[in-house]
């Protein structure tokens, strides 16, 4: 059963790991990895990665990208999200602190963060356009 606005923008918030996808160029697959994001209902997704990656250089050239979160238990939810991205540049530290402590224990986040390099770093802001959402368990 598809979620409502409000539940599926909710669960997008919660810190999942998401597969995000990009186009890869005629001929190949779409590019699919694993990252971890930030969102807040109602607002753009960001993440962040190695500026020189091949996974930002894909981005940066398609322009828009496509994210999945999913819990396989208790039930069976997913969300799927796709977007242009409306921002790019050098990570700034607010931004690997935040998407940080989505994922680390409190007490791991300062040693993360200050063994990270900013330099190297770059956050990619997407505006969400097109949903699709599914609780599988709501079925019937």
């Amino acid at each position: 059963m598809p979620l409502n606005v409000a539940v599926r923008e909710g669960f997008l918030a919660e810190a999942h790991i998401a597969s995000l996808a990009v186009e890869a160029g005629e001929g190949r697959a779409p590019l699919t990895v694993p990252v971890w994001y930030d969102y807040r209902p109602g607002g753009d997704i960001r993440f962040l990665t190695d500026g020189d990656s091949i996974k930002a250089r894909l981005i940066a050239k398609a322009g828009r990208f496509s994210m999945l979160v999913q819990r396989v238990s208790p039930t069976y939810r997913y969300v799927s999200v796709e977007g242009p991205i409306v921002r790019s540049g050098p990570t700034t530290l607010e931004d690997l602190t935040r998407i940080s402590a989505r994922y680390l224990p409190p007490d791991a986040v300062s040693g993360y963060v200050q063994g990270s390099d900013l330099n190297v770093l770059v956050t990619f802001v997407m505006r969400p356009e097109r949903w699709l959402s599914a609780d599988l368990g709501a079925l019937g």
